[in-house]
């Protein structure tokens, strides 16, 4: 049984449910809308955010969830989908998961319009159910997602990242989203409870995780979802660059960051940055670093009783960190 479908199996049901109120949940009178958004759920992904809403709220709650539970679910999955169709025009791709995205194939104009109206559905669907606890977790997730993504178009300009920058970025970029899902599971049974705090800490460990094994998918020689040396071409600053950056001689750094500046479209050079970062322990330092968020995230999984739940959300956690894609 592959890995995903193991985490998914004490949810299976939820998910199965959690689907057809997601469809519902974007339903809207004009057929255009209508259209795009079967495409868009006919395409998903792995569904890792809603599985992590479902996890942690039956680890809390004795295995049970609430209509708040699948809220919270849609309430993610709309904006983490809102934010998929945005990215997509403020990168210019044209293809997401291996299909052609939406502004691919019906045009900008229309893909800003069907993200603003994912994310005015995900806000509604709270509103209109009083739960504004929820809705602040995920209002604070769209914020510091915007400025995570602005801080790291500020940084590339200057190249000068620390290391201490990078995880403000990755922390606001990827992380906040992972902590959002784990803290709404945890408030959808247990509203108010310390517990909403602690899940919110432990998906962003994840979330760190998550991001620094993308960054070593890019010094990686397999056949992954992305070229390698594609953050190099551009100019994202990643955590094994970064260190060797900060621990390498005067001329190695002023050899590197020209490298970066004004010759990251040349392949040889870039391939020559790949194996500088390599040959200085940039990947050994990076994966260090994955492992300790890793450990730390499950250390918080400690004082919860075992449960085919808390299993699970272990086996996300490594699946993180082993993934191959």
């Amino acid at each position: 049984m592959k890995i995903t479908e193991q985490i998914k199996q004490p949810i299976a049901y939820e998910m199965e449910l959690f689907e057809q109120k997601f469809q519902l949940s974007m339903a809207s009178k004009v057929a255009l809308l209508n259209r795009i958004t079967h495409y868009i759920v006919n395409r998903k992904g792995k569904q890792m955010r809603p599985m992590f809403v479902f996890l942690v709220a039956k680890m809390m709650n004795n295995g049970e969830v609430s209509e708040r539970t699948y809220r919270g679910a849609s309430v993610i999955e709309l904006i983490h989908t809102a934010t998929l169709v945005h990215d997509d025009v403020v990168d210019d791709s044209n293809r997401r998961r291996g299909f052609f995205s939406i502004n691919a194939l019906w045009k900008n104009k229309i893909a800003v319009l069907i993200g603003d109206y994912l994310l005015s559905k995900g806000l509604l669907l709270s509103i209109d159910n009083n739960d504004f606890d929820l809705l602040k977790i995920i209002s604070v997730a769209v914020r510091e997602m915007s400025e995570g993504e602005l801080l790291q178009i500020e940084k590339a300009r200057q190249l000068d990242i620390t290391e201490a920058i990078y995880y403000d970025i990755i922390r606001q970029k990827t992380a906040t989203l992972i902590a959002a899902c784990c803290s709404l599971g945890a408030a959808s049974v247990k509203p108010n409870s310390p517990e909403v705090e602690t899940m919110r800490k432990f998906g962003e460990l994840i979330g760190m995780a998550f991001q620094i094994k993308d960054d070593l998918f890019d010094y990686g020689e397999e056949a992954i979802g992305k070229p390698t040396g594609i953050d190099i071409k551009e100019q994202k600053m990643t955590l094994p660059l970064i260190h060797v950056l900060n621990n390498c001689t005067k001329k190695e750094k002023s050899w590197l960051i020209n490298s970066i500046k004004n010759h990251n479209k040349d392949k040889k050079r870039v391939k020559e940055v790949i194996n500088f970062v390599k040959s200085n322990g940039g990947l050994e330092y990076a994966v260090s670093k994955m492992k300790a968020f890793q450990k730390e995230a499950l250390d918080l999984l400690e004082k919860h009783p075992e449960s085919e739940y808390k299993a699970s959300l272990k086996l996300m956690v490594d699946y993180v960190i082993d993934r191959k894609k």
